[in-house]
This record gives structure tokens, sequence and C-alpha cells, in this order.
């Protein structure tokens, strides 16, 4: 049986897609987008709507923008013969919190992951492979703790190894199977100044 009108069931059902929201959640969130000033809930689809046709790849670093180069990428004041790697831009988002790096980054966007079928393929080597071709010193690792993220560390390290770059992993401040987004910036920084070459 319906509880509520159509438009109100389907802001309910549309909204309890996304990730983390469950049907009570949706249905507060609804109510709560029902009551709110019309402009306010037309800004809040106008932001959606343009990020959704706005945002696109960093030309460098493959991280979310809505330009050619992030900031990151386009500023002078950072070093960019120091790349680190991390698995999407949330964890780049959580390094650049402990404002003690000054490198830049490249963003696989995922991890290897021959049970789900992710091979090296399917996330963003060739261009960090691409990248490399450059002035680069040093390549730091900052993928997740977990086995997904180990699997890629181990296969970067070994294509990259050949050319003489330095390699090297985050410290194990980071615990085993710890998303790095999730995790406080201390801890971030000692795993950043631990880390140990590969």
């Amino acid at each position: 049986m319906e509880y509520y009108s159509n438009q109100i069931s389907k802001l309910i059902e549309e909204l309890s897609r996304l990730p983390g929201i469950g049907a009570k959640t949706a249905q507060r969130l609804a109510f709560y987008l029902i009551s709110q000033p019309v402009e306010s809930v037309n800004q809040l689809a106008t932001a959606i709507t343009e990020a959704r046709t706005k945002v696109r790849y960093c030309k460098s670093c493959c991280t979310l923008t809505d330009e050619e180069l992030c900031p990151i990428c386009a500023s002078q004041n950072r070093n960019h013969k120091l790349i680190m790697v991390v698995e999407n831009s949330r964890d780049l988002a959580a390094y650049e919190k402990t404002g003690k790096y000054d490198g830049v980054y490249h963003v696989l966007h995922g991890a290897i992951s021959p049970m789900l079928g992710i091979g090296p393929a399917d996330i963003r080597l060739k261009e960090l492979m691409q990248r490399l071709q450059g002035d680069v010193e040093e390549l730091i690792i900052a993928t997740n703790s977990s086995l997904e993220g180990e699997t890629t560390a181990m296969y970067i390290s070994k294509l990259v190894k050949p050319s003489g770059i330095k390699v090297s992993r985050i410290a194990s401040g980071v615990p085993v199977g710890g998303d790095i987004e999730y995790i406080d910036e201390v801890t971030l920084l000692r795993a950043l100044e631990g880390r140990v070459e590969l």
C-alpha cells in the first residue's frame, strides 16, 4: 500500500539510490527538501546538474575538476617531480588536509582486483606511465592497505622500478583494511613521513 503521493514516493525512491542512504534517511531528506523554499531546492538541483555536466578528469593527474588542470597540477608552488599515487579523489583530499605534502598526485580511480574483474587496463595506469616519461624523481604509492591496494602497489612498483625512478610506499601508519579517506590527518602524516622504498 502506498503511503505517499506519486511525487513523494518517487523522490524517496531516487534519494534511496544514493550510496549510504537507506529508506528512512531518504524519507527524512525528501520531507526536508519539500519543506524548503523553491529557490533553495532549485539551487541544489542546479548544483547537481552542473557538477554532473561540467566536472571532468584533470588532463594531468586524472582527479575530478571543472578546469583542464586541477588547482594542484596548475600550481607553480607544487613539486611536480614528486608524484603520489592514490586510488580516488577522496584520498587526495585526505592527504591535502595534512597540509604537509607539496608534490602532485595521480588518481587511479580504482585498484586492481582480479576477484571483481578489475585489471590494470581498468584504472588510470596508462596515464601514469605517460606522466613518468617526464622529469619525475620519486613516485609515492599511497593506495589503501587492502589486498587490492597492496596488489596495485606491487604492480606499479614492478612497472616503474626499471625506469630508475625512486618508488616508495606509505608507511603502515594506515591500518590494514582501512580506507584512507576515513583516517585522521595525524595518522596520514605519520604514514607519509614513514614511507619506505619498495
